[in-house]
């Protein structure tokens, strides 16, 4: 049994919580929260142990999964690296390219073992899609097409503190077209402001990306902070010998007519831990497969490096009106 200690007691801790618990080769044994009634309830609700001092954490666990706000994550990989834990740490690995190179440089030398959880690349439909096209089903990828859209936006004083759109949203979607079509060469990037709620942020509401690999392959990434209907997550793959589709999933496949309509279908899910809840328990397979094996897990903390490096482009590209070369 493996013993894992979670950093953070944020609403994705309580994500990972969940998956630790429901793996039969995990145990959640400790807790580490600057917010003392946080740490006591998380640690109340899942039965682990809240620890005062990231020492005191480490010594209770086999491994760590860090869910602290993005501001510490380098941080925390590299104090778990220190003391010889291997870690699994949320989106993104930093704030800035230059957090990543410093911790990058900080790690070599150290026998660490860090993942970086785009979760998405273990949906089970993407990751068939991704199989799919390994294997040459359909040829060539010639065109990626992602649409993310969220249910409703995060509260207003997040936003700031989010780090952005680009790097607190699309960065999922950045790493799943490198998935699909390796490193970007070129991006392209037109953010939106539509909604009133949202307009004294600072940030887009919205954004439509176009990034485009060495071989002039493309990815194109529709997002948007609100969507009324649930939260839409599609992806398209098309090939010089076919297309793969992966459509929104719903809670049931029923469907209705009658007089009023016809094909009415349930509501798209409207959470994303409903929605990515199998690609979440995946991704711990993914970490203790790598860890029994004596591996590095993927994606790995270049992975995350790249993803970010897309996001600044995007940003960029966004406030300037430009296409940003990589």
């Amino acid at each position: 049994m493996i013993k894992i200690g979670i950093i953070g007691a944020g609403r994705i801790a309580h994500v990972h919580a969940r998956s630790v618990l429901n793996h039969p080769d995990t145990a959640l044994t400790a807790v580490m929260e600057p917010n003392p009634s946080s740490a006591a309830a998380f640690a109340q609700t899942y039965g682990a142990r809240p620890a005062d001092q990231i020492e005191e954490l480490f010594d209770q666990v086999d491994a760590v999964i860090v869910c602290s706000p993005t501001s510490f994550h380098p941080e925390h990989i590299l104090a778990a690296a220190r003391a010889g834990r291997p870690v699994l740490c949320e989106k993104p690995v930093a704030a800035d390219l230059a957090e990543v190179d410093a911790l990058e440089t900080a790690l070599a030398g150290l026998d660490s073992t860090v993942m970086i959880g785009f979760n998405r690349r273990f949906d089970p439909s993407f990751a068939r899609i991704h199989e799919l096209t390994q294997s040459g089903a359909i040829g060539a990828v010639e065109q990626v097409t992602i649409i993310s859209r969220d249910p409703a936006p995060p509260p207003v004083d997040y936003i700031p503190t989010s780090g952005g759109i680009f790097k607190d949203m699309t960065i999922h979607d950045f790493d799943m077209a490198r998935h699909f079509l390796g490193d970007i060469v070129s991006v392209v990037a037109i953010g939106q402001n539509l909604d009133p709620a949202l307009a004294q942020t600072g940030d887009f509401d919205g954004a439509v990306i176009t990034l485009v690999n060495a071989e002039g392959r493309t990815a194109t990434i529709t997002n948007s902070r609100h969507c009324a209907a649930g939260y839409d997550q599609r992806l398209e793959v098309f090939g010089e010998r076919g297309t793969l589709n992966a459509d929104n999933v719903r809670p049931t496949t029923v469907r209705v007519s009658n007089a009023e309509l016809t094909d009415a279908q349930d509501p798209y899910l409207d959470f994303f831990l409903t929605r990515y809840e199998e690609a979440y328990i995946r991704e711990l397979d993914e970490f203790l497969r790598a860890l029994a094996e004596g591996r590095q897990p993927t994606p790995t903390i270049e992975d995350g490096r790249r993803a970010l490096e897309i996001a600044e482009a995007a940003e960029r590209s966004a406030r300037t009106g430009t296409i940003v070369t990589l």
